[in-house]
């Protein structure tokens, strides 16, 4: 209510005489509501407030880590994080369903587009940590390896050996993307979830999963540790040299299917939304990505002074 509707309530006030004590209440209420819609307007901040982020299924070992952590560190925020296709994230994000998402594919030029309209901001990718998709066989497999070109044709035939944890998850898009083609175009057998796609791929002796690194990286963590038990990590070989997904060759990028994950946020201030995201990337952060056994995107340099 403005200055002007107050002056002529108080108007029609005098007129029926009212007693100060009324008058009293009335100024003192009208006051509470214009001060409560000014708090209504007052957005999260790095310390305080509830957002919700999205990540694929295959980085949520790294996505809940880092959430739990930041928790923790502001206790006054609550960040709910959603489960979801990094496709579907990035609609949601479009849509303002949610603050921030994690992505490892390029966006298309479509994408972007629709983000510079829908956003109205320019984008500014967050880079955090280095993971990769990783093709396993069941521990008494023979194979030992696995060439780009074998993938390659493998994924347009017939015979569907290579398995996926869904259809356009974050793991096919990528694999897609860095063979130079589309999902659309694979030929591919699904089995729902990365970790089930390790605790089922023995009943597929001829069979190979494509999955997430960070669905086995923790490398204290018990189940981890079984996951890995079971299976054989495959290095894969391009142009002639075999590369192993360790974090040697994840750091150099020489892994062939090593990808970068990154936050995008369509928030505009300094909310909770871009504190999280600054604490991912900074010193915190990385050492909440180097214990989930991937590699941090910011190496800090560790100084020992001897004395």
């Amino acid at each position: 209510m403005g200055f002007l509707e107050l002056a002529e309530l108080f108007t029609k006030l005098d007129r029926v005489k009212m007693n100060y004590k009324q008058l009293f209440f009335l100024i003192c209420f009208f006051a509470l509501m214009i001060t409560c819609k000014k708090s209504d307007r007052i957005p999260d901040d790095p310390h305080q407030g509830t957002i919700t982020i999205s990540a694929d299924e295959s980085f949520r070992s790294v996505s809940e880590a880092l959430t739990e952590r930041y928790m923790a560190l502001n206790p006054k925020t609550k960040i709910n994080l959603v489960i979801k296709k990094e496709d579907l994230g990035f609609l949601d994000l479009l849509e303002n369903k949610v603050r921030v998402i994690v992505m490892s594919r390029e966006l298309t030029n479509e994408e972007k587009e629709a983000y510079k309209l829908k956003i109205d901001m320019k984008m500014e990718p967050a880079k955090f940590a280095a993971d990769a998709v990783v093709f396993v066989v069941p521990k008494n497999s023979t194979r030992e390896s696995i060439t780009v070109e074998e993938l390659s044709n493998e994924l347009n035939s017939d015979q569907k050996n290579i398995i996926f944890d869904a259809t356009n998850s974050s793991n096919l898009n990528f694999v897609a993307q860095k063979l130079g083609t589309i999902p659309n175009k694979l030929k591919f057998s699904i089995i729902n979830g990365n970790k089930n796609v390790v605790k089922e791929i023995g009943q597929y002796p001829n069979k190979i999963g494509a999955i997430s690194l960070n669905t086995l990286s923790r490398p204290y963590d018990k189940e981890s540790e079984q996951l890995r038990n079971t299976i054989k990590i495959l290095p894969v070989i391009s142009k002639g040299k075999t590369f192993e997904p360790n974090m040697k060759n994840i750091k150099a990028m020489t892994y062939p299917f090593t990808r970068v994950l990154y936050f995008i946020t369509n928030e505009a201030y300094y909310g909770l939304g871009n504190g999280f995201i600054r604490f991912s990337c900074q010193q915190i952060g990385q050492i909440v990505v180097e214990k989930e056994g991937l590699q941090p995107y910011t190496i800090f340099n560790r100084e020992v002074q001897m004395r």
